[in-house]
């Protein structure tokens, strides 16, 4: 008996966790992704794989890192086979699906389709296209669609559309225009939530508006909308942009009173700071304060902290976290690993440099082609 059929027989009786990983690993496990095409679209028979959202999803991500945009095609554009593509939720998966693999046309193909396969289409449908207009990257459609969609199709935008336009003004450094929107959601008599918030705070204090940041910092508090830890990151992030390092510090320590704890990213703002400030026992502390909580350093903090530690010559520590980062299988640029070879190279400790140099173009999950430098 085949795997595929032993799968599907599997779903024709029941269709419990256990069997639903045991799809998931079979299709996770093939490496030759024409075969997972064939193997997805084989299980996509039994109604209730195509109920297994979490396997779509990372088959779909798998194919579109691989660039096989043909076979993403294939596979979803099979799924219109079936009735369920006449649900709206079925067809809301689809579109999201081709928004994660950066084929817009495909996900607005699915939605038009909809009122001929008797499918409503309702704000559910208009958010997820929406969103897939964003996760393609196509920020500056997506003002077109929200403004045109609803006068063609009976449907009010509700908070998640708004909080969709939001986002794109945003990824687009459209800030007057991010806030307008903000300004229109009152008028229509809807209620920011905390996404709406946080999207805003995380684009006005990640891109140097900190005043702006602080103005909508003041508006979440007034309406009574409790931050959460990623609210309290995009201001780590904009206090320590304005070199407000010490106020951060204070914001961190808050977290706990709040009933908050701090992740990767409230440590990594601290981090830069510090490293900003060329404060490199600080910088240490809060390294070391990140190692003992119950999150871990990040690509991003051993790319902050390596190339910090060569700039201040710390190379005891810079090799120490090089060899951090393949103890935790971290990626970071090559170009950082390689600060740490040429730093050694200038100082003379050769047998150092052919053991990290070793350590970088063997390991099995990253080859980095690290090279050596002739000494000066």
């Amino acid at each position: 008996m085949s795997t595929i059929t032993r799968i599907l027989r599997t779903f024709s009786t029941s269709a419990s966790k256990s069997q639903a990983r045991s799809i998931y690993d079979d299709l996770y496990q093939e490496r030759n992704l024409k075969r997972v095409v064939e193997k997805f679209k084989k299980c996509s028979e039994s109604p209730l794989f195509r109920k297994q959202a979490n396997v779509y999803d990372h088959t779909v991500r798998r194919l579109a890192s691989a660039k096989k945009y043909k076979w993403v095609e294939e596979i979803l554009e099979d799924q219109k086979q079936y009735r369920d593509i006449s649900k709206e939720g079925f067809a809301v998966r689809l579109i999201s699906l081709y928004g994660k693999a950066a084929m817009f046309d495909h996900a607005s193909k699915v939605f038009d389709e909809m009122p001929n396969r008797n499918c409503s289409q309702t704000v559910k449908s208009f958010n997820a296209l929406l969103g897939a207009c964003v996760n393609a990257k196509m920020f500056g459609k997506v003002d077109g669609l929200f403004r045109e969609l609803p006068g063609k199709i009976p449907l009010n935008p509700d908070v998640v559309s708004y909080n969709t336009l939001i986002k794109a003004f945003c990824e687009m450094g459209s800030f007057d225009s991010a806030a307008s929107v903000f300004d229109e959601i009152e008028k229509k008599g809807l209620k920011p939530d905390l996404i709406t918030f946080n999207t805003l705070l995380i684009g006005f204090y990640s891109n140097g508006s900190f005043l702006d940041g602080e103005k909508f910092w003041a508006k979440m508090r007034d309406t009574g909308i409790s931050p959460d830890i990623r609210t309290y990151n995009a201001r780590l992030v904009g206090l320590v942009s304005e070199k407000k390092i010490a106020e951060a510090v204070e914001l961190f320590n808050e977290l706990g009173s709040k009933n908050l704890k701090p992740d990767e990213f409230s440590h990594n703002a601290i981090i830069n700071g510090f490293c900003n400030d060329g404060n490199l026992p600080e910088a240490k502390k809060w390294y070391t304060k990140l190692e003992q909580s119950d999150s871990a350093p990040n690509k991003t903090t051993f790319a902050t902290v390596i190339r910090f530690a060569c700039k201040m010559s710390d190379f005891d520590w810079a090799v120490e976290l090089f060899k951090q980062t393949f103890e935790q299988k971290c990626i970071v640029d090559p170009n950082v690993m390689q600060l740490v070879i040429d730093g050694l190279v200038k100082e003379s400790r050769t047998e150092e440099v052919k053991q990290l140099v070793e350590i970088g173009n063997s390991n099995k999950f990253r080859r980095y082609n690290l090279t050596m430098p002739a000494q000066e």
